[in-house]
């Protein structure tokens, strides 16, 4: 059963993921924080739009199914 717990899990998940997709794709946030935790040489394969975008789209859609499934219940 769906209950409204789990709607606020996903969409507190798809909220916050997308968030951090949105700042990562619109600022150098990843040159800092990647170096900054001793995975700076991910910056080639993750500062990409061509992963962060996807990241993005499926954070939102993870909050937007949570949304849909709470409003469905």
């Amino acid at each position: 059963m769906y209950d409204g717990a789990m709607k606020n899990k996903l969409v507190a998940t798809g909220v916050i993921g997308a968030a951090i997709a949105a700042v990562c794709c619109f600022t150098p946030f990843l040159a800092i924080a990647l170096p900054a935790v001793g995975l700076g040489g991910l910056l080639a394969y993750v500062y990409n739009d061509a992963v962060l975008l996807p990241v993005l789209a499926i954070f939102l859609a993870i909050a937007g199914y949570g949304l849909w499934k709470g409003r469905a219940a």
